[in-house]
């Protein structure tokens, strides 16, 4: 008796293949997801409760800022530029619009770089007070700079529309770290300069990107096309295979009538 078409040996070996191909792009689609969930799972981690490193440790003056350290409290010692203080609009505390005071901090050990940090908050630039001087120790949390790209129409002036490495050099002679960091309030430190500011909000900290590893996402939607690809042109071929077998079959039944 003879095997049907779809069950001879020459046949199984396009079996074979159909099953390896998908199994493999299933696979990789089931490894890029997880590599999606897992890349997401790291940038939410929550690390603003964690111990502080120094800020040495976490980037130098010409590095980009590193995207698993959102959050991260980094301590930092340097000298204020006043002359360098901004204030970003926008911002709330308890309600209330007002503005986060900036002031450069010239890092200790790192020639001509200075780091942008969040003093504190503050209704308006008036009220702010004077920026501070002299040398200061803080803890801060280390944030990327802000890029939604809305434009400083004033160049000239010290308010800025987002805190922006782009808009802040403009105001200082020193090189800026790629980040800025938000003083912590309850941390020990000298000569913080922020006495007369209320805490900027953490709540208002920039939130890890929400098209984080994207691309992982979409790599895996491709690999599971691939394999349903496959499995579509198995059962096309299949089905074209089959046909001769039914069509001798209907010619067989119509001779055993005749």
């Amino acid at each position: 008796m003879t095997p049907p078409r779809l069950l001879r040996p020459s046949a199984l070996g396009v079996h074979l293949l159909a099953l390896l191909l998908t199994g493999i792009a299933v696979w990789l689609g089931f490894w890029q997801l997880d590599a999606w969930q897992a890349h997401r799972q790291a940038e939410a981690t929550d690390l603003t409760r964690t111990e502080p490193m120094p800020l040495v440790d976490a980037m130098g003056p010409d590095d980009p800022f590193p995207g698993n350290l959102v959050g991260q409290p980094v301590t930092v010692a340097g000298s204020w530029v006043p002359d360098g203080t901004v204030y970003v609009e926008g911002r709330e505390h308890d309600g209330r619009d007002g503005v986060w005071v900036v002031t450069p901090l010239a890092v200790t050990g790192q020639a001509d770089a200075a780091l942008l940090v969040v003093r504190g908050w503050a209704a308006t630039a008036a009220d702010a007070g004077e920026p501070p001087t002299g040398a200061a120790q803080l803890t801060g949390w280390l944030q990327p700079p802000e890029g939604t790209g809305q434009r400083d129409e004033d160049p000239d002036d010290d308010l800025l529309p987002q805190l922006r490495i782009a808009d802040a050099i403009q105001h200082v002679d020193q090189d800026l770290y790629g980040a800025y960091a938000v003083v912590d309030p309850d941390a020990t430190q000298t000569n913080p300069g922020t006495e007369a500011l209320a805490p900027a909000d953490l709540e208002q900290l920039p939130e890890a990107g929400r098209l984080t590893a994207l691309r992982n996402l979409l790599y895996a939607i491709e690999w599971w096309f691939f394999g349903g690809f496959a499995v579509f042109i198995w059962w096309r071929w299949m089905r074209d295979d089959a046909a001769p077998d039914e069509g001798r079959a209907d010619q067989d039944a119509d001779d055993s009538v005749v």
